[in-house]
């Protein structure tokens, strides 16, 4: 295929721009599906993609385009996940293409996850073209959201292209401007193979299937190749493109992006950002900057039903063939059982790894508190790494505990300025700098936009953080974030004791100024969820072996005096008093059932 008459592209925005949409619309302009075979969010293939309107696999297709020159191109999209969560395979994404669509809506403008993706596609030297959507739409200011494109991005008003991608309207001269403004890849069919790793999934006859931009020299069905940062060696089963279905071809050559089957178990043996070579006289050097994704938020995943352990291993085992930022290892709770203890990338990962185990797999889950991985040095100087609460080590043995610190960006108009800044100092956040970017013209009750940038702990912000930012912003502000590096804290552990017993789910690090606090705030939650015993059953917060918090549920009291119609006093005494030496029995030997309502609740305590 001739590279002059190739197109590398991806379309990057915020959450709910119009991604999807817009590659619907590309796809059915270009012919790539029969009108009669075209759906919403073609490339979204997950139901939980379509239902929640996200993108959470990056997904590719072959375009043909005849220009207005008369000219046939190959145009190759990537339709690319929004959340910051997936930043890592953005990133990756990015790095396998020589342009960039960005979609920005109308009615909402400029949004955090929007500079956040600029900024990437800048730094891969990407060509950009800003495509203002939604216009259609009665909220729709494409004035001011223009005025803002030009102060924030440099962008001109002839620059941007005005769309609705829901109706179509503008979308055929984007088709134009991809071909005229967007380059052609520059690789070279005579060198060694290196082919940039993009992304992955498991397919149970085909092994991974890997997701790949070729960049220098060619690849055939048969050949043998290497990973060069990871080293598995793999057989090429079958090559080809995306369609959006997959359409085996003979060979890839420079510039193209299609995929591999490589007949490989796991996706963990095939991480994204990895470079293909040949097995013999390959490249020496990879592509760029290399990482695995690493796990930022940990939480255990426990089955509500002791015998759907075994189940819950397999599902997970499945789960992770097909998502290799998933991270998990054996543990077990004192309360809940055995599980796993889990790696996810953000919150929205722990969501949706979730919601598929459920969904998919018809399983009852407990998740405990999400927590981050501490590092922490001890009195004599040995270094330990802590993902679970309950296995921090006594008070006396801390010498210093480092946390992870993000970089947050919130841009909110400026009426919420003063509620958000009090909100996030609430949450830990130390301010850094205001950025004004633009004015509305039609809301005068929402003035200019603005935006914010903390540094704040990522423990803060796996509680309540964002939606206590949504609310107090009616909705308005959106948020950004990037890991900036872990940082020393005092913090301790706080335990919540039922019945006398430490559920070790329910544990979290908090700073000491803090514990009284949330000690109240779990002991009172729990209160309401834990139903009543036939013994009184106190509830406690503690800091090691000080309470800080405490509710008692009171018993449930069974008349044992109604069968007694008169009769001598000392009789009923008598009945009481066996009734009483029968509950102090129980409060030893019996135990509390914590039904799976009261950890969902206390998972969203802030």
């Amino acid at each position: 295929m001739d590279q002059s008459l190739t197109r590398n592209f991806c379309i990057i925005a915020h959450i709910d721009h119009g991604k999807s949409t817009l590659a619907d619309r590309l796809i059915e302009l270009t012919g790539a599906m029969r009108s009669g075979k075209i759906h919403e969010q073609v490339l979204d293939s997950m139901d939980l993609e379509r239902e929640r309107g996200i993108t959470i696999k990056a997904k590719s297709v072959r375009l043909t385009y005849k220009s207005s020159r008369g000219e046939t191109y190959f145009l190759n999209l990537i339709d690319t996940p929004g959340h910051v969560d997936f930043s890592y395979e953005v990133s990756r994404t990015l790095a396998a293409c020589e342009g960039a669509i960005l979609v920005i809506d109308a009615t909402q403008g400029i949004q955090a996850q929007t500079l956040a993706n600029v900024y990437t596609a800048m730094e891969h030297n990407l060509a950009i073209i800003p495509v203002l959507n939604k216009i259609d739409l009665p909220g729709s200011e494409p004035e001011r959201v223009l005025d803002e494109i030009k102060t924030v991005l440099g962008y001109g008003e002839e620059d941007v292209l005005l769309i609705s991608a829901k109706t179509g309207q503008g979308v055929p001269r984007v088709l134009e401007e991809i071909v005229d403004r967007i380059p052609a890849p520059s690789g070279d069919v005579g060198k060694p193979l290196r082919a940039l790793i993009f992304d992955s999934h498991y397919d149970s006859y085909k092994g991974v299937i890997a997701y790949m931009r070729i960049v220098d020299g060619v690849i055939s069905q048969g050949d043998n190749v290497r990973l060069i940062v990871q080293g598995t060696k793999i057989e090429v089963l079958e090559v080809g493109y995306f369609a959006p279905e997959q359409c085996p071809v003979p060979k890839l050559q420079a510039g193209d992006v299609g995929y591999i089957a490589t007949g490989l178990k796991s996706v963990g043996e095939c991480h994204v950002g990895d470079t293909v070579t040949s097995l013999y006289h390959g490249a020496a050097e990879p592509l760029l900057g290399y990482s695995p994704a690493k796990p930022m938020v940990f939480a255990g995943i426990y089955s509500v039903q002791a015998d759907d352990y075994h189940q819950l291993r397999e599902a997970i085992e499945k789960l992770s063939l097909n998502d290799a930022s998933l991270s998990y290892e054996p543990e077990s709770s004192q309360i809940l059982g055995n599980g796993f203890r889990c790696g996810f990338l953000g919150l929205l990962h722990v969501d949706i790894v979730c919601e598929r185990l459920e969904r998919e797999f018809g399983l009852s889950l407990v998740v405990t508190v999400p927590g981050v991985k501490f590092i922490i040095t001890r009195t004599n100087g040995q270094q330990v790494t802590v993902v679970n609460p309950s296995e921090f080590p006594p008070p006396n043995e801390i010498e210093k505990i480092e946390e992870p610190w993000v970089r947050i960006s919130v841009i909110t108009p400026s009426n919420f300025i003063g509620v958000l800044m009090e909100l996030i100092k609430a949450y830990e956040g130390n301010y850094k700098q205001t950025e004004y970017l633009g004015q509305h013209h039609t809301t005068g009750e929402l003035g200019q936009r603005v935006r914010l940038e903390y540094e704040m702990p990522l423990r803060s912000m796996l509680t309540t953080f964002y939606d206590q930012l949504k609310s107090r912003s009616r909705g308005f502000a959106s948020l950004d974030h990037e890991f900036s590096g872990y940082r020393e804290n005092k913090l301790v552990k706080l335990d919540v004791l039922v019945n006398s017993v430490v559920v070790d789910a329910f544990s979290r690090i908090v700073p000491p100024e803090k514990v009284q606090e949330v000690g109240k705030a779990m002991v009172a939650r729990l209160k309401e969820f834990i139903p009543r015993q036939l013994f009184n059953v106190p509830i406690q917060a503690a800091v090691s072996s000080r309470i800080v918090a405490r509710a008692d549920i009171s018993a449930k009291r069974k008349d044992v005096l109604a069968k007694c119609y008169g009769g001598d006093i000392t009789r009923k005494r008598k009945l009481l008093e066996k009734q009483r030496e029968g509950k102090k029995k129980m409060k030893y030997i019996g135990s509390v059932e914590v039904p799976k309502e009261a950890f969902l609740n206390v998972l969203k305590l802030g």
